[in-house]
């Protein structure tokens, strides 16, 4: 109950607050995260957490799951293959190289064997639909840029899944069954198609149909059974959201568009939610015991790492250089991260306490240095397009304001 209590207190202090952070680097992730960690055992003691405790993955699974599906929303089919190809390149070639260089800093800076460094790039390899979508919702930002960040974030959760579950087994000394993480994948990709396609024909019937009033809880419906089934099946939940986010937009758009003002409430309670119980977990004393190596490895992932690699993708991409600049920058690392890496201490492996330290620290750095930066990156594309060239599919802006 004072966890209950707490999320109450901060959440109205957040609302409050809401107005000057969207006019300034103050984040509401980052109200959230510090005011877990003044709640945490590191501090005042009101709420007792560990890493291990089931309900801290079940709740960063659920707040993942619940963004993928609404941000999936944003991206008809028809939206979706105009921006693949920036994407394409960022999930095929950048984030592998993420994944490699940061093995390579973790095996050399502290000092951990090559599977487990591998296992450590891979949780940290995809960037999160969380805290991305705090640029990908502003309108300042060309949509070209926001369509890539967007499909980029949605889709490497699931992608390095695969990745995370080869190399836990290979540390713990298990079997890796590659037509198992196949089927996962596929699985989840099948679901996510279906399920809305099923229910949105099964709406047209002549003696079914939604009244208006209730019509954005049928998104939220499929939501919940989606959920329901990945977990029954052991379908990849984080491509199954995504994709049923996207084949309700491209085939019930209205529905879709009636949930969205709902959805983003739904989801950034729960990223609110999470982001507070992860702070609970980050005690003086777990930043005190962190090597130097640990932070060396922390930083250069984001400061070095993401940007070299999207750099690299997205080199002779057509993509003008601003763009390029902050889609460099612009690779939070969240809740996939966290799951991942609550995964790899639950597994018991004999670096599992490392691992969930270099995550975790990475994670709390990024919260901060992002979640303070998507105002300023915004504000830099608020100026007229040079010579009036529109952007990408969008509408000229004289055309916009003229209608308006």
């Amino acid at each position: 109950m004072v966890l209950v209590l707490t999320f109450g207190v901060v959440l109205l202090v957040t609302v409050a607050l809401s107005g000057l952070a969207a006019r300034s680097v103050l984040s509401t992730a980052l109200v959230f995260l510090v005011a877990g960690a003044l709640v945490g055992p590191g501090a005042l003691g009101l709420i007792d957490v560990s890493a291990d405790d089931p309900a801290v993955s079940a709740l960063a699974d659920l707040a993942l799951f619940t963004v993928l599906f609404v941000d999936g929303g944003r991206l008809p089919l028809r939206q979706l293959r105009v921006g693949w190809r920036l994407s394409g390149r960022a999930l095929g070639l950048g984030m592998p190289l993420t994944l490699v260089l940061i093995a390579v800093a973790t095996h050399y800076l502290v000092g951990l064997d090559w599977t487990t460094s591998l296992l450590v790039g891979a949780i940290l390899s995809p960037t999160d639909p969380v805290f991305a979508s705090t640029i990908v919702s502003r309108s300042e930002v060309p949509r070209r840029l926001r369509k890539l960040l967007n499909i980029e974030s949605g889709v490497n959760d699931g992608l390095a899944l695969p990745f995370v579950l080869v190399f836990l087994a290979l540390a713990t000394g298990g079997e890796v069954h590659p037509a198992d993480v196949v089927l996962e994948l596929v699985l989840g990709l099948a679901l996510g198609v279906a399920l809305p396609l099923v229910v949105t024909l099964l709406l047209r019937l002549p003696v079914l149909g939604a009244e208006p009033r209730l019509q954005p809880l049928a998104p939220l419906a499929i939501a919940i059974v989606l959920y329901g089934l990945c977990e029954m099946t052991h379908a990849n939940a984080y491509l199954a959201a995504f994709s049923a986010g996207i084949t309700l937009a491209t085939v019930a758009p209205r529905a879709s568009h009636a949930f969205e003002g709902f959805g983003e409430l739904v989801s950034e309670l729960t990223k609110f939610a999470a982001v507070l119980v992860f702070g609970a977990l980050l005690t003086p004393t777990f930043f005190l015991e962190l090597s130097i190596g640990e932070w060396a490895v922390a930083l250069l992932a984001l400061l070095v790492v993401r940007p070299a690699s999207v750099l690299v993708s997205l080199w002779r991409a057509g993509l003008p250089k601003r763009e390029r600049y902050a889609a460099a920058w612009f690779g939070p690392k969240g809740f996939a991260s966290v799951v991942y890496g609550l995964l790899a201490v639950q597994s018991g492996i004999a670096a599992a306490q490392t691992v969930f330290e270099l995550v975790a620290l990475t994670i709390a750095v990024s919260i901060v240095v992002h979640s303070m930066s998507d105002v300023p990156v915004a504000r830099a594309f608020d100026v007229e397009p040079i010579a009036g060239l529109p952007d990408d599919d969008d509408p000229p802006r004289d055309a916009a304001r003229s209608s308006r």
